[in-house]
């Protein structure tokens, strides 16, 4: 059977959570926007889910706006907020962004704003002090990622966003990756934007939410009818924000019932495992600011992708680019420093709610006997 270690790229459905969708899917089909019953029942739903997403991040309902998925909330509130909140003509964003971010900060570079990218340590974590040196008048947004996808690190959100808040400037957060997995409180991080994808917290795809705190304008980067206070026009899609709704409700469960821990514990026997077979194997994270579900690993003296390769039944990433007939290593694991010829080695395990720790013990063999095959002739371990 596979084992899958890439719940940082998605998760599947939560079997609660398709419960939820399905009379959506079937009998309750309303329009929100329509006065009969069939569509105050869907308006409803759509209010329900609402206030579950805004309960685990500790917002009001008002303040949540339903989108399409994590990359268009980035896009809205990168594109769709400087400008309504006074117009500065610079952002401050990190080299370790998500090319949903990423991406968006290169199209306003092109309009002629001026984008910073804060550098990181070799720990992965963005440099405080720059990050605030740059943060002055004139920086309209600093957009920043929450947990990088690749390494698990967490970012200095709370410390950066006070400096924003000193300089007015407006904060948005792609927390994609760390909903669910840890607490996450708006107003604990002092963030005016805030995005989630629901895939990645036992949700469907193609939904997503953007939290805008009360009294910070946006504007769509759709055009089109009114739905979501006029921030994102477009017919609900009703069973997905059900489903999203759900989701939250059950990782608001999950959290209290401290799951991080039980996949600390899990993520912590992996790697102990893997390093008691392979002494040079590497972990990129920071010791104190972690996912607790994620390791992005070096393989010494071997590329990731060849060890997934000859690993078929463990599903995982790695995070190099594959170019014709050569790999290039992980733009992210380069900002942290690390030569190519180890960044190449790089795979990213990411476990989820259901991993069990006969999964793990599987996995870690497989990996290492996926390793001492992939190695060149020569380096292979006594």
């Amino acid at each position: 059977m596979p084992i899958y270690l890439d719940h940082n790229a998605t998760t599947p459905v939560a079997p609660g959570v398709l419960d939820a969708m399905l009379p959506y899917l079937r009998d309750q089909y309303g329009n929100p926007s329509s006065g009969y019953a069939l569509g105050r029942a869907a308006k409803d739903a759509v209010a329900t889910a609402r206030g579950h997403v805004a309960a685990l991040i500790d917002a009001d309902p008002d303040e949540i706006i339903f989108t399409s998925g994590g990359t268009e909330a980035n896009n809205i509130a990168i594109r769709g907020s400087i400008e309504p909140n006074g117009g500065a003509r610079a952002i401050v964003t990190s080299a370790v962004e998500h090319p949903a971010t990423d991406e968006p900060c290169d199209l306003m570079a092109r309009q002629d704003y001026v984008v910073h990218r804060v550098r990181v340590g070799g720990d992965g974590r963005v440099d405080v002090d720059e990050a605030a040196r740059l943060i002055r008048a004139g920086v309209g947004l600093v957009t920043l990622i929450h947990a990088q996808n690749e390494t698990g690190v967490l970012q200095p959100v709370a410390e950066i966003a006070a400096a924003a808040r000193a300089h007015g400037a407006l904060i948005h957060v792609d927390s994609a990756q760390a909903i669910g997995k840890i607490e996450v409180d708006v107003a604990a991080l002092g963030v005016d934007l805030l995005s989630i994808a629901g895939h990645k917290l036992y949700a469907p795809k193609g939904i997503g939410v953007l939290y805008v705190r009360r009294g910070v304008r946006t504007q769509s980067v759709l055009r089109g009818a009114g739905q979501e206070s006029g921030r994102r026009p477009g017919t609900e899609n009703v069973a997905s924000i059900v489903g999203l709704g759900e989701a939250c409700r059950l990782a608001a469960e999950r959290l209290r019932d401290d799951s991080g821990a039980r996949m600390a514990t899990l993520t912590r026997a992996l790697f102990t495992r893997l390093q008691q077979a392979i002494p040079d194997i590497v972990l990129t994270w920071h010791p104190t600011a972690q996912l607790p579900n994620t390791l992005n690993v070096l393989f010494p003296g071997v590329s990731g992708r060849a060890v997934l390769d000859a690993c078929p039944q463990v599903l995982a990433s790695t995070g190099s680019a594959c170019h014709a007939d050569r790999e290039e290593a992980s733009a992210i694991l380069s900002a942290m420093g690390i030569p190519e010829h180890k960044a190449l080695g790089a795979v990213r395990l990411s476990l989820g709610a259901a991993t069990t720790a006969r999964e793990i013990d599987d996995a870690a063999d497989a990996l290492v006997a996926a390793w001492r095959l992939t190695l060149p002739h020569g380096l292979h371990p006594v």
